[in-house]
């Protein structure tokens, strides 16, 4: 299993840690960042933060009598509540005029214990700053859609200033809708599936969504890939970096779970070109990754773990090329 982290390291890339001030965030975890080279040239950085501590048991060792993954919460709160922050990246990938994100404006009582706008995607379509993610507070059984929410950034200030709920497909039953990957440079489209591969647009006028393209052949490999990054354009192709979840039962015969990850590639027609291989970031059980993005000569990743880190990773385009090219 190839730790990409160390891959990078040795092949002229650099990774180094997200950090909001302490000043302006409460207590909790800050994980599964997403990263966008916005058209000003800055480069825009989204962490999410929730209130509570995960512990895991990682290396299947040491597991708590609850289980190998449990929530430490504060006394007085015990839901999984998002904060979201927006700064911009420097040269040094370190976090700059880093801003809590205001969505008073828009917030209404959650009535499910999962609150706020999960596992953000950052876009900038039709000049507009947006974020994609999942929400789970407005129905009793947490039933979770994709919602599309603009974002108004100022040097001093980051509000949610529209949301909008994206329905499902007609004649389709989902409960939760989770990690869809936005098209970087298709306003308004998202790679739902990857096999096989499906891809959907949502009108923000009509508030109605439909089927793009749907491909009639499944491949056969042995790993669900689900959505991580967003898709962005590679070469005369798209690339999206996916993720994988592994169910198994810790040593205890309880619910656990490994992530991995694996990039996929298209044609510009949505025909896959590669699935590839799974890898690692850092060889941790829960890894997860929101975002990547092309920068000058360099391939930036966005990658969280445990739920308690947040990390940007640099790699140059002729590593990360070959790094592809050997794994599929």
């Amino acid at each position: 299993m190839t730790n990409f982290v160390r891959y990078a390291l040795e092949n002229g890339g650099d990774v180094q840690p997200l950090i909001v001030p302490s000043e302006i965030m409460t207590p909790g975890g800050l994980f599964n960042p997403s990263i966008l080279l916005d058209t000003d040239g800055k480069i825009v950085v989204n962490v999410r933060h929730c209130q509570y501590t995960l512990y895991h048991a990682e290396k299947q060792r040491f597991e708590h009598h609850f289980g190998p993954l449990v929530y430490v919460h504060p006394e007085n709160d015990v839901t999984l509540t998002t904060t979201n922050y927006l700064g911009v990246l420097n040269q040094d990938l370190q976090m700059s005029k880093v801003l809590k994100v205001d969505t008073n404006k828009l917030d209404v009582e959650p009535i499910w214990t999962f609150v706020g706008l999960e596992d953000v995607r950052i876009t900038r379509w039709d000049d507009k700053l947006f974020y994609t993610g999942v929400r789970r507070d407005t129905t009793k059984n947490g039933q979770g859609r994709m919602e599309l929410s603009e974002i108004e950034m100022t040097p001093k200030n980051a509000k949610e200033i529209s949301r909008q709920r994206i329905p499902i497909l007609e004649n389709t039953n989902s409960y939760c809708e989770k990690n869809w990957m936005p098209i970087i440079d298709q306003p308004y489209r998202y790679v739902k599936w990857c096999n096989p591969t499906e891809v959907v647009e949502y009108d923000p006028v009509s508030k109605k969504l439909h089927q793009v393209y749907c491909s009639k052949e499944r491949v056969n490999i042995q790993y669900d890939l689900r959505g991580g990054s967003q898709v962005i354009p590679f070469g005369n192709h798209y690339i999206a970096l996916t993720h994988i979840t592994m169910m198994h039962p810790s040593v205890t015969k309880r619910k656990n779970a490994t992530y991995r990850h694996a990039f996929v590639i298209w044609d510009k027609n949505w025909k896959v070109i590669k699935y590839g291989k799974m890898f690692s970031f850092l060889d941790h059980l829960i890894e997860f990754a929101c975002g990547m993005a092309t920068v000058g000569n360099d391939i930036l990743i966005t990658f969280g773990t445990q739920d308690n880190s947040a990390y940007v990773l640099k790699i140059p385009v002729e590593s990360f090329t070959k790094f592809v090219e050997e794994v599929v």
